[in-house]
């Protein structure tokens, strides 16, 4: 349900436009005629005084005063949408709806298990789980696409509240056969002689670390690399040779006896940490925000295993 009367249709077509970068397109999501979303961008800039696009070959991209409208008319239409949730949820938490981004190693165990044990208490409310690289975890949640991300991060984001950090230190994943098994601690040297799968160049883990690798001047010619973080382990298993995750992403593969994660002593590759992140300035939705609360419990219980 979407409250029109709330946000205004110009700002309604200003931000279809926006994520269209197209007036023809935005047009057709909304079902209506291009000719009357120009007009209200129009109606919009003359009011502003200001161009709120940049007419480019290959759409229209949001000039400065258009990111700033952009900002105010993301929180505007969450606002508006928490209004209906709020009336429809003043009984309780019996309907509702959140949408997750996260990284696709808290999409391999942590994030479905912690939704179905949310919805054993709350099975009115549903759940979008969207898995994407960290950073644009991170965009979703400040362009309001999604309520909460649960991603790594290497330093603080603009407009972004950190609601619970712990951790995100990088582990050497190892099969239980493999001759560093039942090490306390490896160093990056000791991981040279055995063939090594890496995630792909987008990842804080590859970027930790080729950074960490980089200082200390060693070399590593990976024989598999990428973007599906399941077959990393996949190959651990297989191959017999190494990879790398946080504890937390394979916390019950390792507690199965299905792997091991052996921590790295070398400076640097406890550089990251894990963050739920919201919206900076937000209210979130009841739903929302006892995901939230669920969430940051759930955390607390993991930093103290």
């Amino acid at each position: 349900m979407q409250l029109y009367g709330v946000q205004s249709t110009a700002l309604r077509y200003f931000l279809e436009v926006a994520r269209c970068g197209s007036i023809s397109e935005a047009s057709l999501r909304l079902n209506v005629a291009a000719s009357a979303v120009s007009r209200q961008i129009s109606k919009l800039e003359l009011a502003l005084d200001a161009s709120l696009f940049e007419r480019r070959a290959r759409g229209m991209v949001l000039s400065e005063a258009g990111a700033r409208l952009a900002v105010y008319a993301r929180k505007s239409q969450l606002e508006a949408e928490q209004v209906v949730l709020e009336i429809t949820e003043l009984h309780g938490l019996q309907r509702g709806h959140v949408h997750v981004a996260c990284s696709e190693g808290f999409a391999l165990e942590y994030m479905p298990t912690s939704i179905s044990a949310f919805r054993r208490e709350y099975q009115g409310i549903h759940f979008t789980l969207e898995v994407c690289a960290p950073a644009e975890a991170t965009e979703k949640v400040r362009s309001g696409e999604a309520d909460l991300a649960m991603t790594f991060s290497l330093t603080p984001q603009k407009e972004i509240k950190v609601e619970h950090v712990l951790s995100g230190a990088i582990f050497a994943v190892v099969s239980n056969s493999h001759p560093l098994a039942g090490r306390e601690a490896v160093s990056l040297a000791e991981l040279q002689p055995w063939p090594i799968a890496l995630p792909k160049a987008d990842t804080t883990i590859r970027q930790l670390f080729d950074i960490c690798c980089g200082v200390q001047g060693l070399l590593f010619d990976p024989v598999l690399t990428t973007n599906y973080v399941a077959a990393l382990y996949s190959f651990v298993r297989e191959e017999g040779g190494i990879s790398l995750a946080s504890e937390m992403t394979l916390h019950k593969q390792v507690a199965d006896k299905q792997l091991q994660c052996l921590p790295i002593l070398d400076e640097g590759m406890q550089a990251r940490r894990i963050e739920l992140q919201s919206m900076a300035g937000r209210n979130l939705p009841a739903a929302v925000s006892a995901f939230r609360d669920f969430l940051i419990a759930e955390l607390a219980k993991a930093k103290r295993r």
